[in-house]
């Protein structure tokens, strides 16, 4: 199949990156591009935290962050890995942005309510 590729960037929380890896490959035999995140934080990449202390971000993660939102820019969707429902701050700041750039958003499990 050759032609327009659907861009879809995957946002959720990095604990769950056996999700990330097999919606990346699902998604992407479906014809889709997929973006997806470049580091696992909550997976063992312990770039991300630079030994931060609780409660403060770093200069790597605040530069994840906005790369992330960027990529979300770049997308014509995002799909979100929200493994049992979970939804965390930064995902929802995520999908906020997303919305109010009038991106379609789609879940992994479709969230109650």
């Amino acid at each position: 199949m050759v032609g327009q590729y659907k861009v879809i960037t995957l946002c959720g929380s990095t604990r769950f990156k056996d999700s990330f890896m097999e919606a990346q490959k699902r998604l992407t035999l479906a014809g889709n591009i997929v973006i997806s995140v470049g580091l696992f934080g909550h997976s063992g990449d312990s770039e991300v935290w630079e030994n931060m202390d609780e409660g403060t971000l770093t200069r790597t993660k605040e530069m994840l962050d906005d790369m992330h939102k960027r990529k979300i820019d770049m997308a014509d969707e995002i799909y979100v890995i929200n493994v049992g429902g979970y939804i965390g701050s930064s995902t929802r700041s995520e999908i906020e942005y997303a919305e109010a750039s009038g991106k379609p958003v789609r879940y992994l499990e479709e969230p109650a309510g």
